[in-house]
């Protein structure tokens, strides 16, 4: 019994060396997960993985939605009561994602761009609030120019969330050509549900029928397999395809 503990220990500690290696991770990580498999691959798990996970970003977005539908403005209410008492930089931040998610993105950027002036300026959790505010307020220009500032620091802060919201910044920017080389490589790397449905976006977008019935084909074929939980957290996403997918049948664009 305990040689086939130690074998599943072993195991995920070698799921989570795989992790790694694919998401580019320091290499000290090997070092942990091997000699300690068990503990090594808690502290991966708690340290990196989970953050970076899709899961993680689901359950907070279910736990946001139901706050925000019990008392819409609460949340920013505080935040801005907390940064007029207090205004440090921790309090800024907050309030620069309450505005982010209360849909005020021109002054939730202007207050993410204050943050990174200060002494949080090489924060990549900042930079991230700020390139998505900036995309989401129609200024991929300068979402871009955060999002390669995160890259360039550490390729594997949110690698396949930053990777997709690059594709997306350079689509916006009219820059085509490199937004589908960058959605090619982010699926290539990720081969998520959530990279071919933004691929599929772009590509009912250009009106690239062939491409997007490819990819709606093996959406369709990974979501068969999906739970009611899975559904309800990706719900807005595929919300989105559907969307797209009408607006390409109602303009002729796709069969």
């Amino acid at each position: 019994m305990p040689i086939a503990g130690l074998g599943l220990h072993i195991v995920i500690a070698l799921f989570f060396a795989v992790h790694a290696v694919r998401s580019r991770q320091q290499t000290y990580w090997l070092f942990v997960l091997f000699s300690f498999p068990l503990l090594g691959s808690i502290v991966y798990f708690l340290a990196i993985y989970l953050p970076d996970s899709r899961l993680e970003r689901g359950a907070r977005k279910v736990i946001v939605a139901a706050a925000r539908s019990l008392d819409p403005t609460r949340e920013l209410r505080e935040a801005r009561a907390a940064f007029d008492y207090t205004p440090t930089a921790q309090n800024q931040m907050r309030l620069a994602a309450a505005l982010f998610d209360a849909g005020e993105f021109d002054e939730s950027a202007q207050a993410w761009e204050a943050c990174l002036k200060g002494p949080f300026a090489t924060d990549l959790e900042i930079r991230r609030g700020a390139a998505r505010a900036n995309f989401a307020r129609g200024r991929p220009q300068e979402a871009l120019s955060h999002l390669q500032a995160i890259q360039a620091q550490d390729p594997a802060f949110r690698a396949e969330e930053i990777a997709l919201l690059t594709a997306q910044a350079l689509a916006a920017a009219d820059r085509h050509g490199e937004a589908r080389e960058a959605f090619e490589s982010a699926l290539a790397r990720f081969g998520s549900v959530e990279a071919r449905a933004e691929f599929a976006i772009w590509a009912l977008g250009r009106r690239e029928a062939a491409l997007a019935a490819r990819l709606q084909a093996e959406i369709d074929r990974a979501t068969e397999r999906w739970n009611r939980h899975t559904r309800e957290l990706n719900a807005d996403l595929m919300r989105r395809l559907r969307v797209a997918n009408d607006e390409a049948k109602r303009t002729g664009s796709a069969a």
